[in-house]
C-alpha cells in the first residue's frame, strides 16, 4: 500500500520553548473533522522565540502529518528525478526547499494574505517513490494524490522533476474533471517522446492532453524560450488551444496586465499551477537541470503567482530544483518563497 513518508514528526517545540503545541495532528484510529473557523490552527514557529536551526526539517517547520484528514492544504515532497533528460539532482529538491523555508514567516504584507489564520496547513512528508521504475513511481504518486484530494486538502508539491505533474493531474482530474493549467516554464513539456519513451519530464502535458486531463482552452504557458529542433516548436500547443507566452514577450515589463487576461480566461473553474524553476533566468535560479538563458525575473514570478488570487486553485507544484547545482542555496530559497506565495493565493485565504 502506498504510504506518505514523514521523515520525523515536526510537531513544533513543546511548552516553555515559546510556541504552543501544534493542533490538529492525525492520530491513528481517530478521524479528524475539518477545523472550525475559530479553532486553533498550525502556525510556523516564530524566529523571535525559536531559533531557525531548531526542529525537524519540515516545510516552514510546520507539523508533519501522515494523513491529509483535517487539513485544508498541505506541502508534499515528491523526490523523483528519474525522468530527467540533462542534469540530475531534483530528487534532493524537496529536502533542500524545506531547509531554506526556515526564512519564511506567517503573513504576506505585500498581498495582505493571512494563510495560517485561514487554513489548517501541515507537511505530509514525501511520496514513497520508486527510483528504479518511473512508471511505478507515477502510479504511487497518483494514488497518494487521490487520497489527498479526496480528503478536501489542496496539495502544494515540492519536486522532483516535471514528470511528477502528470500523475498529480491524473488525480486532480478524477475529482475535478479536466482542469485549467497555468504552466510557468522555459519549456512547453509537450514533446511526444524521447529515446522511444513517452514518460519523462519533457512530456507530462502531452500525456495529459492524450488522456483529457486538461481544459485546453484554459491552458496558459508563460516564460517559454530556448533553441529548438524546428522553426515552429509551439505548433502543437497552439493547435490544442494553449496560449503560449514567450519569455521575450515578457522582457523588461510588468506581468500584471498579462495576469489580468489570464484571470479572465480561467474564470471560476478549477485551475492547477505548475511552476518549473527554470522559468526564471539562471542568474537567479542556477540550480536546475535544463537551464535556459534570458528568462523571467523573481519579481515577475511573484506577479504571476499573486495574479492567481481569486482563482479556483485546486493544486500547485514547484519542480526541477536541483541542489547539486545550487551551491549558494538561492534557487531553493526562491522556490520556498514561491511555494509560500502559492499558499497565499489559495481560495479561502483571508486578505486584509
Amino acid at each position: 500500500m502506498l504510504r506518505l513518508l514523514a521523515s520525523g514528526c515536526a510537531r513544533g517545540p513543546g511548552p516553555g520553548v515559546g510556541a504552543r503545541p501544534a493542533a490538529g495532528l492525525f492520530h491513528p484510529g481517530r478521524r479528524q473533522s475539518r477545523q472550525a473557523s475559530d479553532a486553533p490552527r498550525n502556525q510556523p514557529p516564530s524566529p523571535e522565540f525559536v531559533a531557525r536551526p531548531v526542529g525537524v526539517c519540515s516545510m516552514m517547520r510546520l507539523p508533519v502529518q501522515t494523513s491529509p484528514e483535517g487539513l485544508d492544504a498541505a506541502f508534499i515532497g515528491v523526490p523523483l528525478d528519474t525522468g530527467t533528460s540533462n542534469r540530475p539532482g531534483a530528487r534532493f529538491g524537496p529536502r533542500r526547499i524545506r531547509e531554506e523555508s526556515v526564512m519564511l514567516r506567517t503573513v504576506n504584507p505585500s498581498t495582505g494574505a493571512l494563510p495560517f489564520q485561514s487554513l489548517m496547513v501541515a507537511d505530509l512528508g514525501d511520496v514513497n517513490v520508486n527510483l528504479y521504475n518511473l512508471q511505478d513511481s507515477c502510479r504511487r504518486i497518483q494514488e497518494a494524490y487521490e487520497k489527498i484530494v479526496a480528503a478536501g486538502c489542496i496539495p502544494l508539491t515540492l519536486g522532483g522533476d516535471h514528470t511528477i505533474t502528470y500523475p498529480i493531474l491524473q488525480a486532480m482530474a478524477k475529482k475535478h474533471g479536466p482542469v485549467g493549467l497555468l504552466h510557468v516554464d522555459a519549456h512547453t513539456d509537450t514533446t511526444d517522446k524521447a529515446l522511444g519513451e513517452k514518460l519523462y519530464h519533457g512530456a507530462p502535458f502531452r500525456r495529459c492532453v492524450d488522456e483529457g486531463l486538461l481544459d485546453c482552452k484554459r491552458v496558459v504557458q508563460i516564460g517559454i524560450r530556448g533553441s529548438s529542433t524546428t522553426l515552429d516548436p509551439y505548433r502543437y500547443n497552439r493547435s490544442q488551444g494553449f496560449r503560449v507566452v514567450l519569455a521575450e514577450d515578457c522582457w523588461m515589463k510588468s506581468l500584471v496586465p498579462l495576469m489580468g487576461e489570464v484571470r479572465q480566461q480561467m474564470g471560476g473553474k478549477p485551475i492547477y499551477i505548475s511552476f518549473d524553476i527554470d522559468a526564471l533566468d539562471p542568474a537567479y535560479a542556477p540550480g536546475t537541470g535544463t537551464p535556459e538563458i534570458a528568462g523571467l525575473t523573481p519579481s515577475q514570478a511573484l506577479e504571476i503567482i499573486r495574479g492567481c488570487q481569486g482563482l479556483n486553485v485546486v493544486g500547485c507544484d514547484l519542480v526541477e530544483v536541483s541542489p547539486p547545482y545550487d551551491l549558494s542555496g538561492n534557487t531553493a530559497l526562491l522556490a520556498a518563497n514561491l511555494l509560500f506565495e502559492m499558499l497565499c493565493a489559495l481560495p479561502k485565504v483571508t486578505t486584509v
